[in-house]
């Protein structure tokens, strides 16, 4: 399985476990120590997954960090953990002081429901107060999956982490910035727009004015990107061939090929929805760059789309708001393991 698909797997896991963990002992056991188990760490290796790993803190000695990702017997990361009921603003202080006493590059603040990475940023060995990654098991995002890669054990390398790090982090918080404007805008952001579009004196009277015009336009503006988006998506890819073909005086010969195996996957997904959806409701289309199975033939009803042409065979299924996820196969038998999805998939058009 690939690993995007391991992870969001596994969050669904914890989230539906959290309900049932009480402490925080149960927390690191049930929830956390797999996390690092699925990046590949030998958790039972005290050489390489350290529990309650010593730091001398200040005067305070003998105090222990929860683990300690270990190389040559050097730590590299250290993990603090809190019961999963448990909020983590209240304790990067906790961290924040045991890295200070450490070697270790990278610091990790979890509940098992999320994950919080630190580093020192602003000043060398200091960390900083702000995480540069968030992995947060109740919408796990895939950009931060992606992030998350480069802690797993094969690819682990502290120097590539950290020079990344830094833009993580202002990329984080410069779309918290983005995220707050679209709920709210600030006298700032609205100065700001002002200072362009409006050459009277800004005022308090003014800025209050003018903020809700200023919102109403963020938010269309951000709303017809989105709507452009999606249209594009569902336009045919056969209308736009031949929009583009009305200007060319010889037509070019279609590069769409249907194979005889792409027809076989068809077949199979019919067979699967005949159980509830009349097979005369099922039909393909094939594209250059996917086979793709809908309802009524109707591009705008999706039920699912195969690329069989790849070194690794695809099968993508919408969801309700038609974003796909994408499983692997290795021959169209396996479509038969999707069987709930497919349904699920179609049942949405009847």
């Amino acid at each position: 399985m690939e690993f995007t698909e391991e992870i969001k797997q596994f969050a669904k896991r914890v989230v539906k476990m959290s309900s049932s963990v009480s402490n925080e002992e149960s927390t690191k056991m049930s929830m956390i120590v797999p996390f690092f188990q699925l990046l590949g760490y030998d958790v039972f290796n005290p050489a390489e997954f350290y529990p309650e790993y010593t730091t001398d803190v200040g005067i305070k000695k003998g105090e222990k960090v929860d683990y300690a990702i270990l190389s040559n017997e050097t730590p590299e990361i250290l993990i603090e953990c809190k019961w999963c009921g448990e909020e983590l603003t209240k304790h990067d202080s906790q961290l924040f002081r045991y890295f200070g006493t450490s070697p270790a590059k990278f610091a990790i603040l979890t509940n098992g429901l999320c994950y919080k990475f630190y580093t020192d940023l602003e000043e060398a060995n200091k960390m900083d107060l702000t995480p540069f990654l968030e992995i947060d098991m109740c919408n796990v995002k895939d950009a931060a999956i992606n992030a998350l890669k480069k802690f797993c054990k094969d690819t682990f390398d502290k120097d590539s982490i950290f020079s990344v790090a830094s833009e993580l982090k202002y990329s984080a918080l410069i779309k918290e910035w983005f995220k707050k404007q679209f709920e709210e805008v600030s006298d700032d952001f609205t100065k700001i727009i002002l200072s362009e579009i409006y050459d009277g004196l800004k005022t308090q009277k003014i800025i209050d004015k003018f903020k809700p015009i200023i919102q109403k336009s963020f938010n269309g503006y951000i709303n017809d990107i989105v709507n452009q988006k999606i249209s594009s998506a569902l336009v045919p890819e056969e209308v736009i061939a031949e929009t583009s073909e009305d200007s060319l005086t010889e037509e070019p010969q279609s590069k769409i090929i249907t194979t005889d195996e792409e027809l076989q996957a068809f077949n199979i997904v019919r067979a699967i929805l005949s159980e509830s959806i009349s097979p005369d409701k099922i039909c393909y289309r094939d594209t250059e760059s996917y086979f793709g199975i809908l309802y009524n033939d109707n591009n705008r009803k999706p039920i699912c789309r195969l690329n069989l042409d790849t070194k690794k065979k695809q099968l993508l299924i919408p969801d309700e708001k038609k974003i796909f996820s994408r499983y692997y196969i290795d021959s169209i038998i396996d479509i038969y393991k999707y069987k709930d999805k497919l349904l699920e998939s179609a049942k949405r058009y009847e």
